[in-house]
């Protein structure tokens, strides 16, 4: 009985096929924090909710699967840290760690770091693996979001996730159905 090799050498991301330099994985990782800050100002409210749909967690994951784990976790540390710093740059204008919606930013920034090793595995280049790999992440940032939610608040767990889980399922399912199209198509591009 022959016992196969496995590759442990890890693939390749999007941003990966830019030329390799620390200058370039500097402007990556604070362009992905940038954008998440942007993202994060497309903020709709939604009644009976202390926490908005905003365009954030969409942008938390593309950095996360696009940057690869390791510039995906600097991305959204970059971000968290600034918006706790007082930049203005967190859901609706907002800053700080005092919010009810922090839970969701400490959420992103587990949640890019995972989609990113898996998006090193091959979890972007198909619609199917895309959507498996939009899933788990929107699923990280609701795991530490709505608990974030229900303590900040003094709401129950039930409450939190009425307010802070179920009005935003539909978004999520539209968030991860543009990955699904976007990120296989740009290794369609990518490869030809």
């Amino acid at each position: 009985m022959s016992t196969a090799a496995v590759s442990t050498r890890p693939g390749k991301v999007l941003a990966d096929l830019l030329p390799a330099s620390r200058t370039r994985d500097i402007a990556l990782v604070l362009g992905g924090a940038a954008l998440t800050g942007i993202a994060a100002q497309i903020a709709v409210p939604v009644p009976g909710s202390p926490v908005p749909v905003t365009g954030q967690t969409f942008a938390a994951l593309l950095v996360g699967t696009a940057l690869g784990a390791r510039r995906g976790f600097l991305s959204l540390a970059v971000y968290a840290l600034v918006g706790m710093a007082g930049m203005p740059w967190f859901a609706q204008g907002t800053s700080g760690a005092s919010g009810a919606s922090f839970g969701y930013v400490v959420g992103m920034l587990l949640a890019s770091t995972v989609v990113g090793a898996l998006a090193r595995r091959g979890g972007d280049r198909s619609v199917l693996r895309t959507a498996g790999t939009m899933v788990l992440g929107s699923a990280i940032i609701y795991a530490v979001g709505v608990p974030y939610l229900a303590a900040a608040t003094g709401m129950t767990f039930t409450q939190a996730v009425a307010a802070g889980l179920t009005p935003f399922l539909i978004g999520d399912a539209v968030k991860a159905a543009l990955a699904m199209g976007v990120l296989p198509t740009a290794w369609k591009f990518a490869n030809k």
